[in-house]
């Protein structure tokens, strides 16, 4: 099943069009694409009974983020040994944990503006939203705490992220747009293998990154076990599992985004994301 955001109303997207969940449900569900999360099981057992009936032709430009107002968005850093290597750091043993503030959550596609003076980098992710709220939870039943999963970008400001003693990650990677995340959320049952799907992405078409899920160093369910844990993950929260090797900063010459770039971002079985750069004030 895939559920997207459609100027701001949830919808079931099916082969004909996109379903309004709220008129097709008689107003039992809302519109709001952030309140479903916490009704998921009982949504998801009266969405798989609809049929595409209603469903309407859409055009993609108009959708939104899957989950656009998490109570929770976390990052993992340094999840593939690749980029772990590129960066010249260690492979962590445990996740290595930051914030994206939600208010850089944004939609599939548009325009991202670019910080003056900075330099902006790219990370294509694969994205997991929380369903069920998960506390304490096994790795074995991690699968089921997962309403599904988007296609993410984890633009980094990394002037912002290197300055001072201490990194500042959370900050260097919230800026306005800077968590785009879509094209819709794709529930787990729709894959063969959840935990292996290929990812990666192109500036201006050069392909910059391309890696598959299975080589995350700590998985979706690990690292949802390891998260609950220390903290309740709530329904609708958002996590950025990592990114492959290929990013700017690790390249000789380094390279940033610039003013009229286009970054396409793709995951298997998902869809992909498209942005383009514009230069910010001062620029």
């Amino acid at each position: 099943m895939r559920i997207g955001n459609l100027d701001g109303r949830l919808v079931i997207l099916t082969g004909s069009g996109a379903l309004d969940v709220q008129r097709a449900s008689g107003g039992r569900f809302g519109a709001d694409p952030q309140a479903v999360y916490d009704r998921w099981d009982e949504f998801t057992s009266w969405a798989v009974t609809q049929a595409s009936d209603g469903a309407e032709p859409f055009d993609p430009a108009r959708l939104g983020p899957p989950a656009p107002a998490p109570r929770q968005s976390f990052g993992i850093g340094l999840n593939y040994r690749d980029h772990a290597a590129e960066s010249g750091l260690a492979v962590p043993e445990q996740p290595s944990v930051f914030t994206k503030f939600p208010s850089c959550i944004a939609g599939p596609y548009g325009e991202v503006v670019l910080p003056a003076g900075g330099h902006t980098d790219w990370e294509v992710e694969l994205v997991a939203v929380i369903g069920p709220g998960a506390r304490h939870v096994a790795e074995a039943d991690a699968w089921s705490h997962v309403a599904g999963l988007c296609v993410g970008q984890d633009l980094s400001e990394r002037i912002t992220q290197l300055a001072g003693a201490a990194p500042q990650f959370s900050m260097s990677k919230s800026f306005p747009g800077f968590g785009p995340t879509g094209p819709w959320l794709v529930t787990p049952d729709e894959f063969d293998d959840p935990d292996d799907l290929e990812l990666g992405c192109a500036i201006n078409g050069d392909q910059v990154q391309k890696a598959r899920t299975s080589q995350l160093i700590i998985s979706v369910p690990e690292l949802i076990a390891k998260l609950s844990a220390v903290l309740p993950l709530w329904p609708g929260d958002v996590i950025f599992t990592g990114t492959p090797a290929g990013v700017g900063l690790g390249r000789d010459p380094q390279r940033w985004l610039a003013p009229g770039d286009e970054l396409v971002s793709y995951v298997e079985g998902i869809g992909e994301l498209k942005q383009r750069f514009v230069a910010g004030p001062g620029s």
